[in-house]
């Protein structure tokens, strides 16, 4: 009589006549309109791009034909030359098609998630971009209206004898960011109901193993599964996925532009690849099935594939991006000012910086307001003495933001000031001398600076009670004091914990771009500041420069 481990290993192993399958599911996320492995503020090569991803997806292409290839979303926006094509196109030069989806095309993408930068440039953009795509565009919690086609909920794909399924969720925080004729006829369901629906749309196909590709975040803590504070309803639903249904293999997510190589809730498997095409993720799936039986999953692994500067880019590709690619460079070299003295970001998140007063100015000017909020989205820029181009500007203000004017008042200020304050850690001594005093879980861009108004943060206290002397025109600044804030679309929403923002009357509306109003702005200026006006400062003073060495300035 066989004892009872041996009969429990028996029992798990595979029969010998077993068909086993492996399928390799591919995603790529937040690619943002890079194509080139090229970084067009630079002008240096850099390890990014669809050209360069493609050699790792045929790498794996040649290890298993079992393949599938999605994309989760924010994808025709954020590069310059996905930016220059849109204004080409509106101009009536555009060189082609939509480049993105004509790279993505050659590529063999399976599907593609709808982001919510998908709807930047309008919904006849949207359009032309969905129209030039030889695969579907999903989103199983986005409702259209009859004017408008819809998108499928989700992708069912047979692959070795296995029918895999994949759901596409889109975040449904759009409406709160995005310019209503921009979103006009759509409406978004939560994302546990684009899930339940298209899983009820599923029954009749009977799929072998469902995915789910969001484009949203995790929305919790990783370590903790606690729920992260300031969320936007909905926004960020992967955790709150897993935990619903169960009976999911994977998610595969974007949106936050962090990485993830695999983490499980529950036996749901989540996966996150970098932003940028930087990396590709991978997610192998293991069935085995008896004669004429039904498919059963035995292991679903993930890992991160990295593109690396050794990797040769994609030839064809670069081929189809060629006029895009060199008609950004055009574009992007066209001298719009001058500068003085040379300008440094290194330190523009820790002491009051030129380069940040730049931005506040243009946004004060269109806004006629009293007070302006913007963040530094790149602390290793810089600019050299003599002429600056519209690749530098573009290069300070990286993001398709459109320029908002609020009714606000002092209460809203302050607030708001605590808010960002949340990017640096309570020193751990009174002296700041040591650290770290940068909390990585918060990215720089929601790390807000104000103009219009004079005030210190105090990093010894905790958030909340770090903001002294907020002053307006020379007295103390009142809660009840009524300011016109100049913000970004983003902020207006309330996006990142600025939820004081979010109700507050939008009394104008830029229209365009902020970086397309910095270089109209600074084009008839033509002399960029010299130096900052010094409004804001961190206390104790000694807390600059341990931040200085912590981010390898003084190294």
């Amino acid at each position: 009589m066989l004892a009872p481990l041996l009969l429990v290993l028996l029992a798990r192993a595979p029969a010998a006549g077993a068909e086993r399958v492996t399928l390799t599911v591919l995603a790529t996320t937040d690619t943002h309109g890079f194509i080139y492995p090229y970084d067009y503020f630079t002008r240096q090569a850099a390890p990014r791009g669809l050209a360069a991803a493609a050699a790792l997806i045929e790498q794996v292409r040649r290890e298993t034909p079992h393949t599938l290839l999605v994309d989760c979303g924010d994808t025709i926006q954020g590069s310059p030359l996905t930016s220059v094509y849109q204004v080409e196109t509106r101009e009536g030069r555009s060189p082609g098609p939509e480049p993105m989806m004509l790279a993505m095309n050659h590529m063999g993408y399976d599907a593609m998630v709808v982001g919510n930068h998908e709807f930047n440039f309008g919904l006849k953009s949207l359009g032309a971009a969905r129209d030039s795509a030889r695969f579907p565009w999903l989103s199983a919690n986005t409702a259209t209206s009859d004017a408008l086609p819809t998108f499928a909920s989700h992708l069912v794909k047979t692959v070795a004898g296995v029918k895999l399924a994949v759901i596409g969720i889109t975040t449904p925080a759009i409406p709160q960011w995005e310019k209503p004729e921009n979103v006009r006829g759509l409406s978004w369901l939560t994302p546990e109901e684009g899930v339940r629906r298209a899983l009820a749309e599923l029954e009749a196909e009977k799929p072998d193993v469902i995915l789910v590709a969001v484009h949203g975040g995790l929305g919790r803590d990783p370590d903790t599964g606690a729920v992260r504070p300031n969320e936007l309803p909905g926004e960020n639903p992967v955790w709150q996925i897993a935990e619903r249904f169960p009976q999911l293999t994977a998610v595969v997510y974007g949106h936050s532009h962090r990485r993830e190589p695999g983490r499980r809730v529950g036996k749901v498997l989540l996966v996150q690849p970098r932003n940028w095409a930087m990396e590709v993720a991978r997610v192998d799936l293991a069935l085995e099935r008896e004669a004429g039986g039904p498919w059963r999953l035995t292991s679903a692994t993930s890992r991160l594939l990295t593109v690396t500067p050794e990797m040769p880019p994609d030839a064809k590709i670069l081929a189809i991006a060629r006029p895009y690619h060199e008609a950004a460079e055009r574009y992007l070299d066209r001298p719009v000012a001058e500068s003085a003295v040379a300008l440094s970001a290194a330190r523009g998140r820790f002491e009051d910086n030129a380069l940040v007063d730049a931005i506040h100015e243009v946004q004060l000017h269109y806004t006629g307001a009293q007070v302006s909020f913007t963040s530094l989205f790149q602390t290793q820029l810089t600019f050299s003495r003599g002429p600056i181009t519209l690749r530098e500007l573009a290069a300070l203000y990286l993001y398709d933001n459109e320029l908002y004017a609020i009714e606000g008042d002092g209460r809203m200020v302050r607030e708001a000031l605590e808010n960002a304050t949340r990017y640096f850690r309570t020193c751990p001594d009174p002296s700041c001398a040591s650290g770290p005093l940068v909390d990585r879980t918060v990215p720089g861009f929601n790390y807000d600076m104000a103009q219009g108004v004079d005030y210190e943060i105090d990093l010894t206290q905790p958030v909340g009670k770090r903001v002294l002397n907020l002053r307006y025109r020379g007295a103390p600044l009142r809660d009840d004091e009524p300011l016109r804030i100049a913000l970004n679309n983003y902020r207006a929403a309330g996006s990142a914990g600025y939820s004081m923002f979010r109700d507050a009357k939008v009394v104008w509306r830029s229209g365009r771009e902020i970086r397309d109003l910095m270089a109209d702005y600074w084009s008839a200026k033509q002399r960029l500041p010299e130096k900052p006006d010094g409004n804001w400062r961190l206390l104790p003073p000694r807390v600059v420069e341990t931040l200085a060495r912590e981010e390898g300035e003084l190294r």
